[in-house]
């Protein structure tokens, strides 16, 4: 997932690795023969496993309750600012004159049971929201006290003093995320990328960070308000 994924508390922890390796095999762009690479590259209807087809709903969710702040097209402008593999080999070139606004997700994204189809020319990355979604998922498959922390999206699962921004939180049954430009910062860019220009956030904030009910709901309001630029 090229970031740091922690677990602590009851059931098998193992167990919960394997899973978040298996599904992050699947779903990264990074790998040409991922589930979500041959997706990206099909511009036709493909047969797609279950957890693919639930981020990806969850993905049309959050592009609806963001007003479309929250937008997986992005991923060709991703590109067009260098970032192309995982920042642990270092951004290549930018090319911002191929970075563009993102399509309207439910135009070009069409999912169906056990299927899904993008429009031609169209890529998408799913980044924070697959990080929120299993972060969630993985703490239910695990017990009733535990902490899943997937790259800054966490799920605290009974009672945990969690750090957020220099202080200390006791969350009980709690999703967080903090979404930040301070981070993945190369140069004057950064990887939050803007869906209405297709360039990197330019944001009156540089770190937002929510509790809510679910990690993802957190990661999905923490990009909304960071790319809107307004405090809620």
């Amino acid at each position: 997932m090229g970031t740091t994924c922690s677990l602590f508390g009851d059931g098998d922890l193992a167990a919960g690795e394997r899973w978040v390796r298996r599904i992050a095999t699947r779903i990264t762009r990074f790998d040409e023969s991922s589930e979500l690479s041959r997706l990206n590259t099909a511009a036709a209807w493909v047969d797609i496993s279950a957890e693919l087809e639930q981020l990806l709903r969850a993905s049309l969710r959050a592009f609806e309750t963001s007003g479309g702040l929250v937008n997986i097209a992005v991923l060709p402008s991703m590109l067009a600012i260098g970032y192309t593999r995982s920042l642990a080999h270092g951004p290549t070139a930018p090319h911002l004159d191929q970075a563009h606004s993102a399509p309207s997700l439910p135009d070009v994204l069409k999912v169906a049971c056990g299927r899904a189809r993008l429009a031609p020319n169209v890529r998408i990355d799913l980044g924070g929201i697959a990080k929120g979604w299993m972060a969630d998922r993985l703490a239910a498959r695990l017990g009733d006290h535990v902490l899943v922390n997937l790259g800054g999206d966490l799920y605290a699962r009974g009672e945990w003093p969690v750090a957020i921004a220099g202080e200390t939180y006791l969350l009980r049954n709690l999703g967080a995320a903090t979404s930040s430009t301070r981070q993945r910062l190369w140069g004057d860019l950064h990887h939050l990328i803007d869906p209405r220009t297709g360039l990197p956030a330019a944001s009156l904030l540089d770190e937002v960070s929510v509790v809510a009910e679910t990690a993802l709901d957190a990661e999905v309001l923490a990009k909304t308000v960071l790319i809107s630029g307004r405090a809620a």
